[in-house]
């Protein structure tokens, strides 16, 4: 099997096979979390990895060694949230959330 960051997928289901259990885990949270919050949003791939779509792009998420990086873009983090992330890593549009913590959604 040839390493993840090499592979295409073509559903998140498939994206999330490939990974780890503690990886999945969280990645699993995060998509229940956001199908909650807008129950209307269509999930698919997007530069490969999982994305979810309402309107155009909502969000993205990926798994890394230590973290999953989410993508929700700068307006979400900067502004409407950035009291709610002062306790993770966030950057200009992305937010880690390390696997060592317990997602907080």
């Amino acid at each position: 099997m040839e390493p993840i960051r090499k592979q295409r997928f073509s559903t998140v289901e498939e994206y999330l096979s490939a990974h780890q259990k503690k990886e999945r885990a969280h990645m699993e949270s995060l998509r229940k979390a956001i199908r909650q919050a807008v129950p209307g949003a269509e999930e698919g791939i997007s530069y490969n990895m999982p994305a979810f779509r309402y309107y155009g792009i909502l969000a993205y998420f990926a798994a890394h060694r230590e973290h999953i990086g989410f993508y929700p873009g700068t307006e979400s983090i900067n502004r409407v949230f950035k009291e709610e992330l002062k306790n993770y890593y966030t950057s200009k549009g992305t937010i880690r959330f390390p696997y060592d913590r317990k997602l907080q959604l």
